[in-house]
């Protein structure tokens, strides 16, 4: 019998490292700045696919023909109105609540008037992704103007994904290229490999739990200012910057002093995020053609910065996507509503990827409190 020491098991501090799912939607290859949606790259979809497409592409493994993306596009178009008793609720909210806590919150209303909340079957949890996916939109913009003492505005079955919820915002009908670009950025943010509220919906999942507890919890974990509350801190800081003169000594004194700049750096990338790329070229375009110029100067004497400063640190996808949303007129507290609109679409396909090959997740951990305790009565403590 060996007497060789046991090993002391080591914790795995915020998962990293561990691989705790197998998925054919999504691949993050960091070291070579690559992400691909079911072998796809994120580069050739955002330059000649659409928001719907490419949500079928995800749900169903390859790129429709026209029939089928036209059934799809017609079924999120259906989807799209609220129950009346939704906005009735959504009318009693607290008018300062945030957007993110008023969506996981009709979200998860939405799942008692759903007709297949009752079922876990495959086509069940399609319908119910459609339903998701087009009803998120809806919410977000209904709240938006339920805040402000408006009447929600209905959507309109014309429009595409994009310009349908930029429409229901104000009731003004967007440009095609502001459309575009709003549908590109959802392109963008759609699926990302096993990120905090992915992992969140397929631990849920997990358990056989129902879609709309999953979606829930997912929107609960993006909310954090860690994974999709960034793009907001990012445009906060531009704001109170208010002048390219000033980026240069915020940079140099936050770094001084080890302080984070909102925007830059990823667990997954060694090098640049290709959403990031896409999002700058964006912004560029869309200063050129609004007159605007102000937020993208200050992004990119940031970027060059810190390029000069941390050569290996860069810009990630909510850099860009701060001033690019700002540009079009976005309130800042829907940035991360945003993202969720986009995101739901990954959320659902991840749970129904999950349940086709269903383990309830269940890691370990180390306990490392104290041990061999004795119980003192009350009177004795």
């Amino acid at each position: 019998m060996s007497d060789a020491p046991t090993a002391t098991p080591q914790v795995a501090k915020g998962l990293e490292g561990i691989i705790a799912a197998a998925t054919s939607l999504s691949e993050v290859r960091g070291n070579d700045g690559v992400l691909t949606y079911r072998g796809y790259n994120i580069n050739d979809l955002a330059d000649h696919s659409t928001f719907e497409e490419t949500v079928d592409l995800l749900w169903y493994g390859v790129l429709p023909s026209r029939d089928l993306l036209d059934k799809l596009t017609r079924k999120l178009i259906v989807a799209r109105p609220l129950p009346h008793e939704i906005i009735e609720g959504m009318e009693l909210f607290n008018k300062y609540a945030s957007t993110m806590d008023v969506l996981r919150t009709v979200v998860s209303m939405l799942g008692l008037h759903d007709p297949d909340r009752e079922s876990n079957s495959v086509s069940a949890n399609v319908r119910k992704s459609i339903r998701l996916t087009a009803q998120l939109p809806t919410i977000i913009a209904a709240w938006h103007n339920i805040r402000q003492g408006r009447k929600p505005i209905d959507p309109r079955p014309d429009l595409c994904h994009a310009a349908n919820f930029l429409y229901m915002l104000d009731g003004k009908e967007p440009k095609d290229q502001v459309a575009r670009v709003l549908d590109i950025a959802l392109i963008l943010h759609m699926d990302h490999g096993l990120n905090a509220s992915t992992f969140v919906a397929r631990s849920i999942a997990s358990t056989e739990s129902d879609m709309y507890s999953a979606v829930s919890g997912a929107i609960g974990a993006l909310k954090g200012p860690l994974h999709g509350g960034a793009n907001e801190a990012v445009m906060k800081m531009l704001i109170q910057l208010g002048d390219v003169s000033k980026v240069e000594g915020f940079v140099t004194t936050q770094l001084a002093h080890k302080g984070k700049i909102s925007g830059f750096g990823h667990r997954i990338y060694k090098t640049n995020d290709p959403r990031a790329l896409q999002l700058r070229r964006i912004a560029g375009d869309l200063a050129e053609h609004t007159g605007n110029r102000k937020w993208w100067e200050m992004s990119e004497k940031m970027r060059e910065v810190m390029a000069r400063e941390r050569p290996n640190i860069y810009v990630n996808v909510d850099f860009y996507s701060a001033s690019v949303y700002y540009t079009l007129g976005i309130p800042i507290d829907l940035f991360t509503p945003i993202f969720a609109i986009s995101r739901v679409a990954g959320w659902t396909a991840h749970v129904m990827e999950q349940l086709m090959d269903n383990r309830i997740m269940r890691p370990d951990s180390i306990y490392v409190g104290p041990r061999d305790q004795t119980y003192a009565a009350i009177d004795l403590r």
